[in-house]
């Protein structure tokens, strides 16, 4: 295959089936410093763009293959919403999914395109990358095509958002010594909940990056993450934490309340008599299960 890759099992997503519109080359309107692909110079558009007909033809054959596939997620060696097709893509996935989510993984620059809006809005689970508040912290991390500005971007995550009738997700890549400190967090919360996503997923470096900045500790991403608040947040981890902390009924109603804990969250942070008493709420009634976007959250049920 040339243009399909997997499945590949995501923590995040489920059972993907990957789309690479470029894969041939980077072609990327950012530079970001901790992309595993080679550093380039960003550009507008994508090179030697595949045919519709061709993506679709392997697209199929790889679905006959394969039936266990939640997500069919478009990405690309680069940013995908640059593809020129990509509306004619979408369509024609539509037809063939079936019950399978469509998903695309986007750094959010063209959000402001209304052409872009309108072929988001036919993706079941759309994911817009938001690393910094600031223009300073944007060109730092991001390196953007020259013009792209970051407050005209989550501005635009704002409008898209309020008429956006399926799933988006927000990821926060964080880097040491960049975005990581508790200034940055607390403005891309404040940004976040006017945006208000459906789920926020944040991590750190994982892969060898283009350019020699380094990951953030767990312990780091544990701090931060209590200033994203009232927001489902799935923090990504490399490895299971180890630690496992004892809540009683009230200070889980408080956390849920503040903030949903993914399934992940609960499993692995959780004690034993801690998860009972989850058990015991869900019986109750007093607290859901929540699937967003591929992972399970458990928040406070309304009355």
């Amino acid at each position: 295959m040339r243009y399909v890759f997997g499945p590949v099992n995501s923590r995040r997503f489920g059972i993907s089936l990957g789309i690479d519109l470029s894969p041939d080359t980077k072609s990327c309107n950012f530079d970001c410093v901790y992309c595993e692909l080679k550093g380039a110079k960003p550009v507008s558009y994508i090179q030697n763009p595949p045919k519709v007909e061709d993506i679709i033809s392997e697209v199929k054959d790889t679905l006959e293959k394969f039936g266990d596939i939640d997500v069919i997620t478009i990405t690309s060696n680069g940013e995908p919403t640059l593809y020129s097709e990509l509306g004619s893509l979408v369509n024609e996935l539509n037809k063939i999914k079936k019950d399978k989510k469509l998903l695309i993984l986007s750094n959010g620059s063209t959000i402001c395109d209304e052409k872009v809006q309108n072929i988001l809005n036919k993706i079941d689970i759309v994911k817009l990358s938001l690393d910094c508040a600031t223009q300073k912290c944007f060109k730092k991390i991001d390196r953007p095509l020259k013009g792209i500005e970051i407050e005209t971007l989550y501005r635009c995550m704002e409008e898209f958002s309020k008429d956006f009738q399926h799933q988006l997700v927000i990821e926060i890549l964080l880097v040491k010594g960049i975005n990581d400190n508790k200034d940055e967090i607390k403005k891309i919360n404040e940004i976040l909940q006017v945006i208000k996503p459906d789920r926020v997923d944040i991590g750190t470096i994982d892969r060898p990056p283009a350019y020699k900045v380094k990951p953030v500790t767990q312990d780091k991403i544990n701090e931060l993450v209590k200033h994203l608040t009232n927001l489902p947040i799935s923090v990504i981890y490399k490895n299971k934490p180890s630690k496992k902390e004892d809540f009683d009924e009230s200070e889980i109603i408080q956390l849920l309340t503040h903030r949903p804990q993914s399934q992940f969250d609960i499993e692995n942070f959780f004690s034993d008599k801690s998860k009972n008493i989850v058990e015991k709420l869900l019986k109750e009634d007093l607290i859901q299960e929540k699937n967003i976007a591929g992972v399970t959250f458990f928040v406070v049920k309304k009355p």
